[in-house]
């Protein structure tokens, strides 16, 4: 029997692994284990394109290279369990697989609220069965939308549901201003304005403690007491990491699965973590392992992981550099975009505006100890370009640790 590599995980992270153990070399068996019945598609555009209507499941799949025709697919199947010190994995149809090599790639899933109320009426948007369960609900005449959570996927809904007509869209958060945590307070005000120019209400400074209806929600009720009418409640309020099925093998599994600096797991050169479910150390900036749940970290995540995966199963005694991607993520809502290049989140304390106007388009960058670490766009296409242009400043930087940063 060849040799084989389980990829636990069958979303885009599972595929480009797969991928990339091919372009590393690997020429033995990859068994990739999902639990979606469907093979690989791409997320970002189930808040956007999907929910409006506008895009088909069709043009949401990836195309597979053909050096991964070979691999095998279990679909519809959950990776439950594992024994890592015996190389097996335990799926939930009672089977188990061994391995030579495995490939951490389960991802996260949605957090929910804990409050009292009904379920029915209450959605998160993840899979592409979340997606098209809400829109049948927000196409229904006069429905009265509740968001909860002013991040990225709550501010992309609250817009594709005005642009659908919903008749209200309101959305809650406990924060002053929607994405504030990421990108600051001069962005978050920003956003604040252009979301209510096109039509969406905000309950900002407030939490949620509760639902009103009987068999589906017909209210949310904030911690002041204040009740908003809702047909229609989408929770968006951070993410958990797909780890249960690791528990019992000694790992940190605090807030995803915690990896070196090559994103090999617990020690164990054997397995690597790619994807949103990694916990990694950016040697780029300060070492401090953090999830990074952007579009592009699957991509770069398998890149790495798969180069130091395949070396040690066919003993080879190369070892690239430590892990340093260059974060970017995108966020399209209304009419406008949000670019973002590097690490903004590491220098909220230090914002400038490098070019434009936050009442129109705008540059604005992110700054640690005076270093430029990140820059996001607002705007259109102009603003966008203007902050790929720094995308070669930012990978020149050296590491924030080098320069006795924390």
């Amino acid at each position: 029997m060849s040799a084989r590599i389980i990829v636990a995980g069958a979303s885009m992270a599972g595929l480009r692994a797969a991928e990339q153990l091919r372009a590393a070399g690997w020429t033995g068996t990859i068994t990739l284990v999902g639990d979606e019945p469907h093979m690989p598609y791409n997320r970002p555009p189930l808040s956007k394109e999907v929910l409006a209507g506008k895009a088909p499941f069709a043009s949401l799949a990836f195309r597979p290279r053909a050096s991964v025709a070979d691999a095998e697919w279990r679909l519809g199947t959950k990776v439950v369990a594992s024994r890592l010190s015996e190389r097996v994995v335990e799926l939930d149809d009672g089977s188990t697989l061994s391995y030579d090599g495995l490939v951490v790639a389960t991802g996260m899933r949605p957090r929910r609220l804990r409050c009292p109320g009904p379920l029915a009426g209450r959605h998160t948007v993840r899979t592409l069965t979340d997606a098209q369960g809400l829109r049948d609900e927000l196409t229904r005449p006069g429905a009265r939308l509740v968001v909860v959570g002013a991040g990225f996927i709550g501010c992309e809904v609250a817009a594709t549901a005005v642009g659908l007509g919903v008749r209200e869209v309101k959305v809650v958060d406990p924060l002053p201003l929607p994405m504030v945590g990421p990108l600051g307070e001069l962005l978050g005000r920003a956003l604040l304005e252009r979301h209510e120019q096109r039509g969406v209400r905000f309950a900002l400074g407030t939490g949620v403690a509760g639902f009103e209806g009987e068999d589906r929600v017909t209210g949310v009720v904030l911690a002041d007491g204040t009740v908003l009418p809702a047909d229609v409640v989408v929770e968006s309020v951070g993410s958990l990491a797909n780890t249960e099925w690791l528990d019992g093998n000694g790992l940190d599994l605090t807030d995803g699965v915690l990896t070196d600096e090559h994103l090999r797991v617990g020690g164990r050169p054997e397995v690597v973590a790619v994807g949103d479910v990694a916990r990694f150390p950016n040697a780029r900036y300060d070492g401090v392992p953090r999830r990074v749940e952007h579009w592009c970290i699957p991509t770069d995540t398998a890149k790495h992981a798969a180069k130091v995966l395949v070396a040690h199963l066919t003993g080879a005694d190369t070892e690239p550099a430590p892990f340093a991607p260059l974060p970017t993520f995108w966020s399209d809502q209304h009419d406008f975009r949000l670019q973002s290049f590097g690490a903004p989140a590491l220098g909220v304390g230090d914002v400038r505006v490098l070019d434009g106007d936050p009442a129109e388009d705008v540059l604005v960058g992110y700054h640690h100890d005076g270093r430029l670490v990140g820059v996001v766009a607002l705007g259109g296409p102009a603003a966008g370009s203007a902050a790929a242009r720094h995308r070669a400043e930012l990978l020149k930087q050296p590491a924030l640790s080098a320069q006795g940063s924390s």
